[in-house]
């Protein structure tokens, strides 16, 4: 931000220099009077621990997991074979250093890798790259908007380790918290990741669907190829029509569907290699991999762009984590999904050595028969399904990059009462749908989109890749040897992919690309716009010396009804409430600073999500209450919220009058598991170390050594009514709507990116005042004007 900020609110302006390192008594003077509430952020333990689950449970589990987290991975059998020799077989050999290649990179990645290492990474067993940035956001002062305070740890799902000061971790938490630029380089790098799995929720569904539709023309020959495609729109435009209705009430049918597809794909490949040639198997030794490249040419380096799309759907597989312990998907993918998957690819294999020129229907053509009908139905099925997965990934990551900050306020619906995790987004499936569907018309054939895909997919591997080195130090406090040994066999394999894709950008590998290209530059130009209002925010916040210096009527009438005060500031008095005051004769005789803060974890727990406090002395009626949510809670169109919101302030007023009167400190009566005493310092002070009242720095002068509880909680139960009084008179909810331009002499692209792209983005978003179900005459938006 500049040096200086402009600003113009309700009819008036005015500049606002940066705060100043300087901090003198009116800042210590603030600081008693809106302490940050330590205190009231209270604990729960032992609620998140990981479950133990029986053995038979945990077989149920990883049977359900079939479903949700392998679709994408199980159905690559359909297409990998027809992308590695898009022109043909040359040499009979080169099938078997192509199997020995898919053999060992499914061991090397989604075995090893992401099965056994990166699935133990999750946030509460949430996966993907914002679950990772989460994780490094509680080990490292690493987000950008800064508006984490000590309390947020207190949360019993703010789980986070702590190491030595000298430390390789210490040192690389340091290193990182050092410059805004590298804090800002680690988000860009889990935005480039989350844009190419958009991307892949875009091509999962064109090629899997597109691969099964092919079947038609095997047994039909006399099927054009614009019939396939236009079944696998028809396919494609019913998947997303009937997004909204969840998978909550079909989702027992994936696990059973992807099941039979994986015994049915195995039983085949089984039935190939008895009939055809077993001596594929002798691609299990990796000495065939060397003989493949030895023989020289481009196109066995470039064909590595066709084997990787064998390890497809490791994306979705740590995206779709969710609702099953990693115990339950180590077990389904290695007693079913890896050995079935080897099963596959080496049936295929032996048929195409005696059948090479069949090799762009090698799967089909492999089918026996009397199973081919059968066997297309699972087929399509199993498409259906691996798509489905892609698309939920793909909504739950536009959900994490909200609640970062990340993207535009869009419209979140919960489709299930039983999972958290199951939500739908209509804007992004309508987008979804329509890009789906011309990269499907448009391309036509596998060979393009499976050029596509697999660039997307590699680069999410290799995001993935660095996002791990950092948690195993920050997190897991691995040595360094180890993480070494990680990063460097991880990058020497996914880079050695990585060059392969580049020589396909102009054959489809642009596609992913451009889709995350510009998906990155909403996602950029939203957070910078946010981080921008935040600063605006903090730097233009008023002294609570002011408010108080007003008096208990602020210098206005006070009129009956409640004022809710949105701001994004935990502590302080926001810009918006001056410019109220200053400009209109009267406020509403209960003032309520409300702050939604979203924080770096999965879920914030019902009991712990709202902090309350009192600001100033209790004949100013002020407070302030902060609404904690983590990135996978959903903030509820409906009464819910403010109903909670006054539920904890009457709460809070009650243990304050309980305490007042030397009640002592149950947890009976506990806002968030607080356990607070009321203290006396000496005979004429009395401090509140957990109610920040004005009384904490004012003498109290004793009347009576011998009141009684009950007499000193009547001042509580009055306040009470008249909260309630208040209440029924009418609540108003006062919102801030800034609007942010670029300064004059302002760079091209930032007056383009601020003027345009930003103001149409917030043109088109969901307004706070829809999220939290506000009614249009209970709404007052307070203007101000921010230059950048």
């Amino acid at each position: 931000m500049a040096a200086r900020v402009e600003s113009a609110t309700m009819g008036g302006g005015g500049e606002i220099d940066e705060e100043s390192d300087e901090r003198g008594s009116m800042w210590d003077l603030d600081q008693k009077l809106d302490q940050s509430m330590d205190e009231e952020a209270g604990r729960l333990r032992n609620m998140y621990k990981e479950k133990k689950f029986s053995a038979l449970l945990l077989l149920q589990l990883s049977f359900q997991s079939l479903g949700v987290v392998y679709g994408d991975l199980g159905t690559s059998p359909l297409y990998v074979f027809y992308n590695t020799f898009p022109h043909g077989i040359k040499d009979p050999e080169d099938i078997i250093g192509a199997l020995s290649l898919i053999i060992y990179s499914l061991t090397l990645i989604p075995l090893l890798k992401y099965v056994f290492v990166v699935c133990k990474a999750n946030d509460n067993g949430q996966g993907g790259t914002f679950a990772l940035y989460s994780l490094l956001c509680r080990h490292a002062k690493v987000k950008t908007i800064r508006n984490q305070h000590r309390t947020d740890e207190e949360l019993t799902t703010y789980s986070r380790s702590t190491f030595h000061e000298h430390s390789f971790a210490a040192k690389t938490k340091r290193w990182l918290e050092e410059r805004t630029s590298r804090k800002t380089a680690l988000l860009v790098l889990v935005l480039v990741g989350t844009c190419m799995v958009i991307g892949d929720g875009i091509l999962t569904p064109a090629i899997s669907v597109l691969s099964a539709a092919g079947g038609l023309r095997v047994n039909l020959p006399h099927i054009s190829n614009g019939v396939v495609v236009l079944v696998a729109v028809v396919i494609l435009v019913s998947l997303f029509s009937v997004q909204h209705y969840g998978t909550d009430r079909v989702g027992w049918l994936f696990a059973p569907i992807v099941f039979l597809w994986f015994l049915s794909i195995a039983s085949i490949g089984m039935y190939n290699i008895w009939k055809h040639d077993t001596t594929v198997l002798k691609a299990f030794s990796p000495v065939y991999i060397y003989r493949y490249f030895k023989r020289g040419g481009i196109d066995r380096w470039t064909s590595l762009g066709g084997i990787m799309l064998s390890i497809t759907g490791i994306e979705a597989l740590f995206a779709d984590l969710s609702h099953f312990p990693v115990s339950a998907v180590q077990i389904a993918f290695t007693a079913i999904v890896f050995p079935c998957l080897l099963l596959a690819y080496s049936g295929q294999a032996a048929y195409i050595r005696n059948h090479p020129h069949h090799v762009a229907d090698a799967f089909y053509r492999s089918i026996p028969g009397s199973v081919y009908w059968p066997m297309f139905i699972i087929a399509t099925a199993a498409a259906i399904v691996a798509s489905q997965a892609t698309i939920s990934a793909t909504f739950s990551l536009i959900k994490q990059a909200l609640a970062h900050g990340c993207f535009p306020r869009v419209k979140v619906v919960h489709t299930s009462r039983k999972f958290l995790g199951q939500i739908y987004v209509p804007d992004i499936n309508w987008i979804l749908m329509i890009l789906c569907i011309a990269v499907t018309a448009g391309f036509k054939n596998q060979s393009q989109i499976g050029n596509a895909y697999g660039t997307a997919v590699v680069i999410v591997m290799l995001v993935t890749t660095l996002l791990m080195t950092l948690i195993m130090i920050l997190v897991w406090r691995c040595h360094w040897v180890l993480v070494l040994v990680f990063t460097v066999l991880s990058l020497v394999v996914e880079c050695t992919y990585f060059s392969a894709m580049l020589f396909k950008v102009d054959q489809g590998g642009w596609v992913p690309l451009v889709i995350a290209a510009a998906f990155l530059l909403i996602m950029s130009v939203w957070h910078y716009g946010t981080l921008k209002r935040y600063e605006f925010e903090m730097h233009s916040r008023v002294s609570m010396a002011w408010i108080l210096g007003l008096g208990p009527s602020l210098g206005l009438v006070r009129v009956p009804g409640v004022g809710l005060v949105y701001t994004e500031l935990a502590s302080g008095v926001p810009h918006i409430f001056s410019h109220f005051i200053t400009n209109l004769p009267a406020i509403h005789s209960v003032v309520v600073f409300v702050c939604v803060k979203n924080l770096p974890v999965y879920t914030v727990p019902e009991e712990e999500r709202f902090l309350v406090k009192r600001i100033g002395p209790k004949n100013f009626h002020m407070f302030r209450c902060v609404a904690r949510y983590g990135y996978g809670d959903l903030h509820k169109k409906d009464d819910d919220f403010e109903k909670r919101l006054f539920e904890s302030l009457f709460l809070f007023i009650r243990l304050e009058s309980m305490m007042e009167g030397g009640c002592s400190d149950s947890d009976d009566y506990s806002i968030c598991g607080s356990q607070n005493h009321f203290k006396e310092k000496n005979e004429n002070v009395a401090t509140f170390d957990t109610f920040d009242s004005i009384e904490s720095i004012t003498p109290v002068k004793r009347v009576s050594h011998t009141v009684t509880a009950s007499s000193q909680m009547s001042g509580g139960v009055d306040e009470l009514e008249f909260i309630n009084r208040c209440r029924d008179a009418g609540v108003v909810h006062i919102m801030g709507n800034t609007v942010v331009r670029a300064r004059r002499q302002a760079r091209f692209y930032k007056k383009i990116a601020i003027d345009y792209l930003y103001a149409f983005l917030r043109k088109i978003c969901r307004e706070h005042s829809v999220i939290f179900n506000v009614p249009q005459e209970s709404l007052l938006n307070v203007g101000q004007i921010f230059y950048v």
